[in-house]
């Protein structure tokens, strides 16, 4: 999984129940177009992949199974991005 603008991190399986939660919170907030909901939500997503995950060398080419937007990303943004299942298909 990557993070935009941070680089990639090894996710275990065993974590993905918990990202999906966030993501939906995530997904929630972007369907109201609270900004402030969003922006909370986003960090605590961000901040589950990097505390459950391995950081993936920097100097591996491997692809990235996703792509996160970035701390810095807006609301619009991230709405663009959203796919049926939000940003983690679960």
């Amino acid at each position: 999984m990557r993070i935009l603008g941070e680089g990639q991190f090894d996710v275990p399986d065993a974590a993905l129940d918990e990202l999906n939660a966030l993501d939906d919170g995530l997904v929630d907030a972007v369907e109201t177009g609270d900004v402030d909901r969003f922006s909370v939500a986003l960090g605590q997503l961000l901040a589950g992949v990097r505390a459950s995950a391995t950081p993936h060398p920097p100097d591996a080419l491997d692809p990235s199974d996703l792509v996160l937007p970035g701390p810095d990303t807006t609301l619009d943004e991230v709405r663009e991005l959203l796919g049926d299942e939000g940003l983690i298909p679960g």
